[in-house]
C-alpha cells in the first residue's frame, strides 16, 4: 500500500514540476480554448476577440522571460519528449514576440475583422505553440507532432481571406508541398528510430557517435533535415514560400516569415548541435553535415537575392528575401560551434523586428491604396513620412548596414563562420574549411548584391512622385488608429536601434542560450 502511495506522490510531484516547465505553452492553450467557446456565446461571437489574443499572448511572455531570466532549467521533462534549456527558453521568447507583434499589427490593419477573429486568433495562437514546441522538443516524435503542429494552421491562415482567389491557391499549394515534406521527414525519422532503437534526439547523437556516418544515418538524417529545409524555405525546398507570401494577407505573411523561421531555426540548431555534442566535439559532424548545409546555405543565399531582382510585388520581393535571410542564419549553423548558434539567435532577434516591421508597412500600404505592388510605395514619403522613414530603416536592417541590429546580426554570423574556417584549418581539415571560407565570401558578396532590391523599395518611397492610379480608400483611418500604427513602427525602429548599438544585452543572452549543449 505505501509504496503505491510513495509512487503516486513521485509521479503527481514529477506532473506538477513538468506543468511549471509547461507554463508558457499552457497559458497558449488556455488562450485557444477560450476563444473556441467565445463562439458560442453570443455575446462574444460578434465581438472582436484581438484583445483576448494579446492578454494570453502578453501572460506567456511573461511567463517565458520569467524562465530565461531566472534560468529555471531542468532538462527533459515529460518522459524526455521536451527539453527545458536555455537555448529553448530563448526561441521560446522570440517566437511569442513575434505572435504579440502579429497580432498587434492586425489590431492596427483591421485583419481580420470582428466576425472571422475568433477562428483568425486561435489558429495563429494555435501555429505558435507548435513553433514552441518546435524549439524544445528533444524526441524525434516530438520533433514531428510540433512541426505538425506549427505548420497546419499556417495552412488555413494562407488562405484565410475571403474571395481572394490567390489566398486560395497559394494555401493548396502549401497544403499539398507541406505534406509531401511531412512524409520525406517522418520516413527519416523512422530510418534514425529503427536504426538506434531509440527517438530520444540525445541517444540518437550518441547512438551516431559509436556507428558512424554511414549509409542509413545519412539518409535518415538527410531525410529529417529535408521537412527542416521546407519549414525554413531553404533552397531547392522553398517553391511555396513566393506564391503563399503573396496569396495571404501581409500580415499573415509576417507571421510565416518570422515566427516560423524562429521555430525551424530552434529545431534546427537543437538538431545540430545535439548531434555535435554527443561526438563530444572534433570535426566528423562538420565534415559529414556541416558542409552539406553550408552548401544548401550558399545555395538559398544566392537564388533568394537573385530572385528578388525582377519582383513588382512587395510581398513576393520579401518572400525572396525571406529565403535569402533564411541562408544568412543557416551559416551560423552550418559550423556548428557555439559562436556560431549563438550568433544565429541574436540574428534572430533583429529579423523578426525588421521583417515584420517591413511587411507591416506593406500593410498599411494597402489600407491606403487597395495595392501591394511596388508602384503603390510611389512617394510614401510625401502621403506618411514617417512610415517611409521606418521602412528605409528597416530595409536597410535587412541590407546589413550599421548601426543597425541587422548589420549588428550579420556581422556576429559573419565572423562565426570566419573563426570556424580558420579553426578548422589549423586542424588540418583543409576541406572543412576552405568550404566555410567560400561559405563566408558568398555571404558577403550577396549582401552586397542585395542592396540593389532594398534600395529600389527605398528609391520608390523617397524620390517617386505618388502613383496616380491606385485605388481610392474606403474608409480613412482615424487619428488613434494612426497614432497606435506610428507607435508601433518607432517602437521597431527604436529596437533595431538600440540593438545595432549596444550589442551587449542580447548578445549576452544569445551565447547563454547556445551553451546549453556544451559545444565549443
Amino acid at each position: 500500500m505505501f509504496p503505491k502511495l510513495i509512487d503516486t506522490l513521485k509521479l503527481q510531484s514529477a506532473l506538477e514540476h513538468d506543468l511549471l516547465m509547461f507554463l508558457p505553452e499552457l497559458a497558449v492553450c488556455a488562450g485557444i480554448v477560450l476563444l473556441l467557446l467565445a463562439r458560442l456565446v453570443p455575446r462574444f461571437d460578434c465581438a472582436h476577440l484581438g484583445g483576448v489574443a494579446v492578454a494570453v499572448l502578453v501572460g506567456a511572455l511573461f511567463a517565458a522571460v520569467d524562465q530565461v531570466a531566472g534560468a529555471k532549467w531542468s532538462g527533459p521533462y515529460f518522459a524526455g519528449m521536451l527539453t527545458s534549456d536555455a537555448w529553448g527558453g530563448f526561441v521560446r521568447v522570440i517566437v511569442l514576440a513575434a505572435a504579440l507583434l502579429t497580432v498587434l499589427l492586425t489590431l492596427l490593419t483591421g485583419i481580420p475583422d470582428k466576425d472571422d477573429s475568433a477562428d483568425f486568433y486561435a489558429l495563429l495562437l494555435g501555429g505558435t505553440l507548435g513553433m514552441m514546441l518546435m524549439a524544445s522538443a528533444s524526441h524525434l516524435l516530438m520533433v514531428f507532432i510540433a512541426v505538425e503542429m506549427a505548420s497546419l494552421p499556417g495552412y488555413a491562415l494562407a488562405g484565410f481571406l475571403k474571395g481572394k482567389k490567390t489566398g486560395s491557391e497559394a494555401a493548396l499549394k502549401y497544403v499539398v508541398y507541406g505534406a509531401a515534406a511531412s512524409g520525406v521527414m517522418l520516413y527519416g525519422i523512422t530510418l534514425l528510430s529503427g536504426t538506434f532503437g531509440t527517438a530520444s534526439l540525445k541517444d540518437v547523437a550518441v547512438g551516431i557517435a559509436a556507428r558512424g556516418f554511414d549509409l542509413p544515418v545519412m539518409a535518415g538524417l538527410g531525410l529529417t533535415l529535408i521537412g527542416l529545409g521546407f519549414k525554413l524555405a531553404a533552397v531547392p525546398f522553398q517553391f511555396w514560400c513566393p506564391d503563399v507570401f503573396e496569396g495571404a494577407a501581409a500580415e499573415v505573411a509576417g507571421f510565416l516569415s518570422v515566427a516560423s523561421k524562429a521555430g525551424a531555426i530552434g529545431l534546427t540548431g537543437r538538431v545540430l548541435l545535439s548531434l555535435q555534442a554527443g561526438h563530444e566535439g572534433g570535426w566528423a559532424v562538420p565534415t559529414n553535415v556541416g558542409v552539406w548545409v553550408a552548401g544548401v546555405t550558399m545555395l538559398t543565399v544566392t537564388f533568394g537575392n537573385l530572385a528578388a531582382f525582377a519582383q513588382t510585388n512587395l510581398k513576393r520581393l520579401l518572400a525572396y528575401s525571406t529565403i535569402a535571410h533564411a541562408g544568412y542564419m543557416l551559416m551560423g549553423l552550418a559550423v556548428i560551434t557555439k559562436g556560431g548558434a549563438g550568433a544565429v539567435l541574436y540574428y534572430l532577434a533583429a529579423y523578426v523586428a525588421m521583417n515584420l516591421g517591413a511587411f507591416g508597412v506593406v500593410a498599411l500600404v494597402r489600407n491606403a491604396t487597395g495595392s501591394e505592388d511596388l508602384s503603390a510605395a510611389r512617394g510614401l514619403v510625401k502621403r506618411n513620412p514617417l512610415a517611409a522613414v521606418c521602412m528605409t530603416l528597416f530595409l536597410a536592417s535587412l541590407l546589413g548596414l550599421p548601426p543597425l541590429a541587422g548589420f549588428a546580426g550579420k556581422f556576429q554570423v559573419f565572423n562565426a563562420v570566419y573563426e570556424a574556417a580558420r579553426a578548422a584549418t589549423a586542424s588540418g581539415q583543409s576541406d572543412v574549411g576552405g568550404v566555410f571560407y567560400a561559405m563566408l565570401a558568398v555571404g558577403a558578396v550577396n549582401t552586397a548584391v542585395s542592396a540593389y532590391y532594398y534600395l529600389k523599395i527605398a528609391r520608390a518611397m523617397l524620390l517617386d512622385d505618388p502613383e496616380t492610379t491606385a485605388t481610392p480608400v474606403s474608409r480613412e483611418p482615424q487619428a488613434s488608429e494612426q497614432t497606435s500604427a506610428a507607435l508601433f513602427l518607432v517602437a521597431l525602429a527604436a529596437f533595431l536601434i538600440a540593438a545595432g548599438v549596444l550589442w551587449d544585452p542580447l548578445t549576452t543572452q544569445a551565447n547563454l542560450a547556445a551553451s546549453a549543449f556544451g559545444v565549443k
